[in-house]
């Protein structure tokens, strides 16, 4: 099962913060890196009901590369995993018909966001159906 990736910070002596990228508006703090974990969880677990009973699609995980790689995320002390059972809903493969050139750039553009294809095409689709 894949799991969503938390972005722990924490600014002095203070805290630990976690963040989601994938959840904007999704945090949580504590006092020490075992108990951030347990309170990730319940933070997200909340976000997602919250989302679900609200009618909105949840989004695909951010693979761990992309987010570590992301210079807005340059000060974290640590990233963690955190995973949601039936956070996301079952896949199904289909088969589509698409300009070989199309494709390349697809894949280019999915290869830069640190997603696959799948991932990449499922976040386009949500972005446009999202817009009207």
């Amino acid at each position: 099962m894949p799991g969503y990736i938390g972005v722990v910070h924490q600014e002095g002596k203070s805290s630990y913060g976690v963040s989601f990228p994938d959840f904007p508006g999704c945090v949580t703090a504590g006092k020490d890196l075992i108990e951030i974990h347990r309170l990730a969880k319940e933070a997200l677990v909340f976000h997602i009901a919250g989302m679900r009973e609200d009618g909105e699609t949840l989004p695909a995980p951010t693979s761990y590369e992309h987010i570590a790689t992301d210079p807005a995320f340059a000060d974290a002390k640590a990233f963690i995993s955190v995973q949601v059972k039936g956070a996301l809903v079952r896949a199904v493969r289909v088969n589509i018909t698409i300009p070989d050139n199309m494709l390349v750039k697809i894949d280019k553009a999915a290869k830069k966001r640190g997603v696959n294809r799948s991932s990449f095409l499922v976040q386009a689709a949500l972005k446009e159906l999202s817009a009207r």
